[in-house]
């Protein structure tokens, strides 16, 4: 296997040339430069990671932490897209990346710092933490190793935050229902300890206020982000509030459910219920009825979380703030209010 060395010998210069020559840097004669380069190819020279990774202290890997990830997390496909995103971004600016899956107990076990100094990674990505989540605590407190939250407001030294805008999406889902003759309208939300389920609440609140419309607390049940929860939750809205003839829902895995119990109670959307659901999940243009969503690119999310995390390790100066914009896609799942 051709070393450095003998690409320092066959070219007359030192290793230090030849490692500076074929790491780009500028102090290097152009003429040299492709001397070296030349050499390489003919002899078929690959780098070796683990050397280069010694004297450069970097390993141009990226950890990539996703929490609680199950089976019933692939009908919304969205962690998978995420990684998509991540991946394309990293493989384009030569980094590799590294998957750990976590959930709060291993959280304990092991430590954010420690899980990533034994895998060697120069930054990492978190993603599904909740707000009471360990490593989400140790990552506040321990700035030091560089690294992006997704959907976590999060953004000091080495710390960066990617999201799309919550509040002005699920604004946009509520006034279309309002828009639409909505006067009762219900939201089945996540849970307390998710950021987004906040910030949706927020939009779904301003909403309602700014339209004349009283914030009723009652009329928010939790679900969970899962599509048992949704079925749980439109059940308790049609038991406990007849009066509501709209929903909107922080995720469309929460709507399919909702579906399910208007369907098992013989009703069904947009007759009897107008529902608004979020994400944009693949399924939610097929299910029937086609589902009115606000759709967040969770792709891109992902690219801007590995474009900011190497830019980042690479000492650039960059917002450390990215907010992407939602989009309101009506489908068939709402209709204009039929009772006033």
């Amino acid at each position: 296997m051709t070393t450095i060395k003998d690409l320092a010998r066959m070219a007359g210069v030192s290793v230090t040339t030849v490692s500076r020559a074929l790491n780009g840097y500028d102090d290097v004669n152009e003429d040299t430069r492709m001397k070296i380069k030349r050499i390489a190819e003919e002899l078929n020279y690959r780098p070796n990671a683990v050397a280069r990774s010694l004297v450069t202290r970097k390993t141009r890997t990226i950890g990539v932490i996703l929490s609680e990830i199950n089976r019933e997390g692939a009908k919304d496909s969205l962690a998978f897209e995420i990684l998509c995103g991540i991946n394309d971004r990293s493989v384009e600016l030569d980094y590799d990346i590294l998957l750990f899956s976590t959930n709060p107990k291993k959280q304990l076990v092991k430590s954010y710092a420690d899980l990533c100094k034994e895998r060697n990674v120069d930054g990492a990505i978190l993603s599904g933490l909740r707000v009471n989540d360990p490593y989400l605590q140790q990552v506040v407190q321990d700035t030091s190793f560089p690294c992006v939250l997704i959907d976590i407001p999060a953004t000091h030294q080495n710390v960066g935050h990617v999201t799309t805008d919550n509040v002005s999406g699920a604004k946009s889902a509520v006034e279309h229902l309002i828009r639409l003759g909505h006067r009762h309208i219900a939201m089945i939300n996540g849970h307390n300890e998710a950021s987004v389920s906040k910030e949706r609440q927020l939009g779904y609140r301003h909403a309602l206020v700014e339209h004349g419309i009283a914030f009723r607390e009652e009329l928010i049940v939790n679900g969970e982000f899962k599509e048992e929860g949704g079925y749980a939750a439109m059940h308790q809205i049609l038991r406990r509030h007849p009066e509501v003839t709209a929903v909107f829902a922080a995720s469309d895995l929460m709507v399919l459910g909702a579906l399910r119990a208007l369907e098992h109670l013989g009703l069904k959307a947009p007759t009897n219920m107008s529902i608004v659901g979020y994400d944009d999940i693949v399924i939610a243009s097929y299910c029937s009825p086609p589902i009115t969503t606000i759709r967040q690119d969770r792709y891109e999310m992902g690219y801007q979380a590995a474009q900011l995390l190497i830019d980042m390790l690479e000492k650039r100066k960059v917002n450390r703030r990215i907010v992407l914009n939602s989009d309101l896609v009506v489908r068939q799942s709402t209709a204009p209010c039929s009772i006033f």
